[in-house]
């Protein structure tokens, strides 16, 4: 239950109005803020009287942190100083940055100070010799804020980014251990909201601050989402920290409000209405919470826990708030004698001699080594009655890979998602992007607003609207726009369908999903409309509202789906592989006919990688875009049993990013007449911002094998020539393909004949091109060139006539008279099978 304290702090003027830090020293003695003016104030902890002055300092100080010996400041002038806590004056300059400092860490035993700025180095400097610096290079963007872990052995750097990059500080060199996406915000280095991230006591997790303006918190052995603390802040969070048994946390945020939680429960326990606070602090052994505002004042808040709640804060060491309590924690050491005995001792097996001889016989037996003269070879015994494992060497390995004694295994799901959206970045977030035009809301606080734009302003008008069901899904095509909103303040999840054109007055409609069920994804077609939920079921409706089918999906739990005319795609998590990660299947079906092309197929992704996105290209066929940045195109999918991924684009092997110079990933919106269309992501993001980006485009290319250059090609031109020609077969073939799986199941029209008789004359083109290189290149490549004549696809001798000629004019007698023979036997029907 909330407690709703009235009690007003007066806050005591430290420095002038801008941000504002404070730190205590580790035994509490001392607290010490800095802030935009070049003064330090250095309070002792229980006085009433004038604070320490420490003037002539650096201005505009972005952070400060302490030992109980001395304290490091950071300013924006890129410096980092040591001042020493015994004479009040500025000991050395620690580090030099060229850009800005943002944030200062201290490693728990003092020795080592992380240093991020507005450089993209984080530097961490030992700070009893300067000389002695540790690089930290893998972030793409300057890092905002920095924390160590308990035991100094970690360091996580939140970037700006939108990134956690955790770092393993262990080793003479650092190594890199998880980069943590989709947790926090991307925020500008000098915004006033926070993406700090801080260690709970135990070490076992860290929470941070997310878009949803929740506070999450994330496992450090697997990196899993646990427990979090929602619903509590209507502004963006500017400051976190744990009490220092991690029994409570504290928050503070743009809404004006300071909350105090129980980390046990996640419950609010407090709540205190402070504006623009910017900086939190708890003395490490008093109930005393300490912070800073905008206005450059500190507040010193003594009982801040209420007395109902004070019993928390003097616990123990309490574990971090996980989904199961044992997944990232173990209970404290403790003997035998400290831990009090079971009520029951344990049953001994048949063949016990406790059972055997009685219990009185060995009773005596227990004992009988006596440990007298301290040599340590009696075993020592914990509270079950067991040995310890303290004579065992600790094992190095990641803590992921120990092994989980209470918890029970469970796989690796590929998670939910719809296609074409993107995550909150700040208050704006696009709901669906493709060819069509783009779906975006903004959040209001209150509610939200949703505009859609369209690329063709002549056939469709955009359009804006006040949103006050939060709508996190959209779809967007020629017909309509579709939407869809999770379950709000008790009232259920529900999709609204809004078509661009109507003959009658009203035609959009909305319709509420049963109590409990959310939706997972939502796509519109030209026939339909197809939404996924939460209780794995697969719901139909008509355009306007009619439900046509509803079935529960066999592959749970549900990730996305996709729909074309009467087709419908879904993908849902099948068995677990030997990684531990779920095998991703999918389903393809023709509603309108009830009939099923692929049943529960498998997604061909390579290990580690997951899914991007899934749709239909122009033509209708399926296509998925995979986290290695390959591009693959479902062939055969009409026929059960025998579809097949294919990739048509690796963007890894872009001719544009041969050189190494560009650092730029692919955001893809579309396959559409033959082509890629994709927004260019540059400098490590990973999704598309505003103002809204233009489209590129690139043609497709299958990644093939290319044969090494021969001695006699200097220049590698012709083995070049031959290379782009297969390539070139490769993919007409594929293109020919999926266009005949489309005539043999739609009506055909003089157009599409007419384009199938063009592709096919095309892949015979490039064979004929590839005929006239093998002949050039000399007579030991005849039983090649035959080959190539082989795969000619025209029955009317025509290109088997013109290969005759191609080997004449390179005068190769002998393949000529071999294509000869084989447009004989095509001609009377002997090809080979």
């Amino acid at each position: 239950m909330t407690t709703i304290t009235q009690q007003r702090l007066r806050g005591r003027p430290a420095h002038t109005p801008g941000q504002t830090y404070l730190t205590y020293t580790p035994d509490g003695k001392r607290l010490i803020t800095a802030g935009s003016n070049d003064a330090i104030r250095v309070y002792t902890t229980g006085s009433d009287g004038e604070p320490v002055n420490i003037d002539d300092c650096q201005e505009l100080n972005t952070a400060v942190v302490a030992t109980n010996d001395f304290f490091v400041t950071g300013s924006e002038d890129g410096t980092v100083c040591v001042y020493s806590l015994k004479t009040n004056l500025l000991d050395k300059v620690l580090v030099r940055c060229t850009l800005p400092v943002r944030d200062v860490a201290l490693s728990p035993d003092g020795n080592w100070a992380a240093v991020a700025s507005d450089e993209l180095v984080v530097k961490v400097v030992n700070t009893q010799d300067m000389t002695r610096v540790i690089y930290l290079r893998k972030q793409s963007k300057p890092v905002k804020h920095l924390s160590f872990h308990p035991n100094g052995s970690y360091l996580a750097a939140s970037c700006s980014d939108g990134v956690v990059y955790v770092y393993s500080l262990s080793a003479e060199e650092p190594q890199l251990v998880k980069k943590v996406d989709g947790l926090i915000r991307s925020l500008e280095t000098d915004s006033e909201a926070s993406s700090g991230v801080i260690w709970h006591p135990d070490g076992t997790a860290l929470a941070a601050p997310t878009a949803t303006r929740d506070i999450q918190v994330v496992s450090r052995n697997d990196w899993q989402r646990q427990r979090a603390f929602a619903s509590g802040h209507m502004g963006d969070i500017t400051a976190l920290a744990w009490s220092p048994n991690g029994a409570l946390l504290a928050s503070a945020s743009m809404d004006r409000l300071l909350l105090l939680w129980e980390a046990k429960t996640q419950n609010i326990i407090a709540r205190y209405e402070y504006p623009n606070v910017v900086s939190l602090a708890w003395h490490p052994t008093e109930n005393i919470l300490s912070f800073t505002n905008l206005e450059g004042e500190l507040f010193i808040y003594t009982d801040f826990v209420p007395n109902e709640h004070r019993p928390l804060l003097k616990k123990p060491l309490q574990p971090a708030p996980f989904i199961h309590e044992a997944d990232g924690w173990k209970p404290p050491d403790t003997t035998a004698e400290e831990r009090p005995r079971r009520a029951r001792d344990r049953r001994g097996t048949p063949d016990s001699l406790d059972d055997i001889l009685g219990s009185d016989v060995m009773q005596d037996e227990d004992d009988f080594i006596i440990d007298d003269d301290g040599a340590g070879y009696v075993e020592e015994v914990n509270g079950y009655g067991k040995r310890s494992n303290k004579h065992l060497d600790e094992f190095d390995g990641p803590d992921h890979k120990k092994r989980a004694t209470h918890d029970l295994w469970r796989p690796r799901l590929h998670l939910p998602f719809q296609p074409g959206s993107t995550p909150w970045r700040g208050n704006r977030r696009y709901l669906c992007l493709n060819l069509i035009g783009c779906v975006w809301t903004v959040d209001q606080d209150t509610h939200n607003t949703v505009t859609v734009e369209f690329y063709d302003r002549e056939y469709h008008r955009d359009f804006h609207f006040t949103d006050p069901f939060l709508y996190d899904k959209a779809c967007l095509n020629d017909n309509g726009t579709l939407f869809s909103c999770p379950p709000l303040n008790g009232s259920p999840a529900m999709i609204f369908y809004r078509p661009h054109e109507t003959w009658t007055s009203r035609a959009d409609w909305r319709t509420r999903l049963p109590i409990g069920e959310d939706v997972t994804s939502i796509s519109l077609s030209d026939s339909y409309i197809v939404v996924t939920t939460s209780t794995n079921y697969v719901r139909v409706f008509t355009l306007y509202g009619m439900p046509f089918r509803v079935y529960r999906q066999k592959s749970s739990p549900t990730v996305t789906c996709a729909s074309w005319r009467d087709y419908v795609l879904t993908m849902g998590n099948g068995s677990a592989g030997g990684d531990g990660k779920t095998r991703l299947l999918y389903t393809i079906e023709n509603v309108k006919r009830d009939e099923i092309c692929q049943n529960e197929d498998i997604v061909a992704l390579p290990e580690g990688a997951e899914i991007r996105t899934a749709f239909f290209s122009d033509n209708g066929d399926p296509c998925i875009y995979d986290s290695t940045g390959v591009l693959l195109i479902l062939l055969h999918w009409r026929s059960p049993g025998q579809a097949r991924w294919v990739p048509v684009l690796d963007t890894t092997l872009l001719d544009r990013l041969a050189g190494g110079r560009k650092e730029e990933s692919y955001w893809p919106v579309a396959v559409a007449q033959d082509k890629f269309h994709c927004i260019i992501l540059k400098g490590g993001e990973k999704y598309p911002y505003f103002p809204r980006p233009l489209l590129s485009e690139f043609d497709l290319k299958i990644p093939l094998s290319q044969a090494p250059a021969s001695d006699e090609e200097v220049d590698g031109s012709s083995g070049t020539e031959t290379a782009k020609l297969e390539e070139s077969y490769v993919r007409n073939s594929i293109v020919l393909a999926l266009l005949e799986d489309l005539l043999a199941a739609t009506t055909v029209t003089h157009s599409q004949r007419t384009d199938l008789a063009l592709k096919e004359l095309e892949v015979d083109k490039v064979l004929l091109q590839l005929l006239a290189v093998e002949c050039r290149e000399g007579e030991e490549r005849g039983e090649k060139a035959l080959e190539i004549v082989g795969l000619m696809r025209d029955q009317s001798g025509k290109m088997i006539e013109a290969a005759g000629k191609v080997a004449n004019r390179y005068g190769r007698n002998l393949l000529q008279e071999k294509i000869r023979e084989l447009g004989e036997r095509k001609l009377l029907g002997m090809g080979e099978d």
